[in-house]
């Protein structure tokens, strides 16, 4: 069978890394007595696939791995047992059960939402009316967003405006702060400090990057809809344009189902 598990990451282990992530899931399900389903050959490993990668120093609300089981007891027995292996900072939130056919997680992310706050009121030099202003001057009104977007082994120039499906002010108890739907997974992926950095500059701003608490909210697949793009459930609203209408954006646990 497999097995979609959402959890959330906050705390200290933001600092924690995508890899020893992976090595602490294979402690974790052997000591919750999971009976998690081996690869073949020489050196058998836990048949398992993490979503998307989230970077050093987010927080997460909802993150997903799919694993294969030999057999299974129901939701809510096997999240109380994963719950009671993991250390402070990592809480399990669903565990559901996937057609056969499903493709695995890293495969179906198609967009990713944040919520983005500063550390200290007092940094803040944003009101929400502000804030609203810039947003819609310097992101939601521009037809095009012209950037260069650099990797380890190249740089390339990319409209930004195409990757970022919403983008809108939120109140959070240190002030006003974003809140943000965009690209991820294979073919396209952009992080949130993408458009901040971008932001800010537009802004007249230093990106405060050390100023500032970036959580990802949810974590999401497209699916076929006749609903415009851009519309996530269980995220905060709908952007978009006409020309690309056709799909939406579902969290990855709406592909499963619960085990009774």
């Amino acid at each position: 069978m497999k097995i979609r598990i959402e959890f959330s990451k906050t705390g200290v282990l933001k600092f924690i890394g995508h890899l020893d992530i992976m090595r602490y899931f294979q402690k974790a399900i052997r000591r919750s007595g999971i009976d998690i389903a081996y690869t073949e050959g020489f050196s058998p490993h836990q048949v398992m696939s993490f979503a998307a990668p989230l970077g050093v120093g987010l927080e997460s609300e909802s993150e997903y791995l799919d694993i294969e089981v030999r057999r299974t007891q129901n939701s809510r027995v096997s999240m109380e047992k994963l719950n009671a292996a993991m250390a402070d900072g990592i809480r399990i939130l669903s565990y559901r059960v996937l057609p056969e056919n499903a493709k695995n997680a890293m495969s179906v992310v198609a967009a990713a939402s944040y919520r983005v706050m500063y550390k200290q009121k007092e940094a803040n030099p944003f009101t929400l009316n502000g804030l609203e202003e810039k947003i819609r001057q310097y992101i939601t009104s521009c037809p095009v967003i012209l950037i260069t977007k650099k990797t380890k082994k190249s740089e390339r120039q990319i409209n930004l405006k195409e990757s970022i499906y919403e983008c809108k002010t939120v109140d959070t108890p240190t002030g006003a702060g974003f809140e943000m739907l965009v690209a991820a997974g294979s073919t396209e992926n952009i992080k949130p400090e993408l458009v901040l950095s971008y932001f800010y500059e537009k802004s007249g701003f230093e990106y405060p990057k050390y100023d500032l608490q970036i959580i990802r909210t949810g974590v999401y697949y497209r699916e076929e809809s006749d609903v415009f793009f851009g519309q996530a459930d269980g995220a905060s609203g709908t952007t978009g344009s006409a020309s690309r209408q056709g799909y939406r954006f579902s969290p990855l646990r709406k592909a499963g189902e619960d085990i009774v």
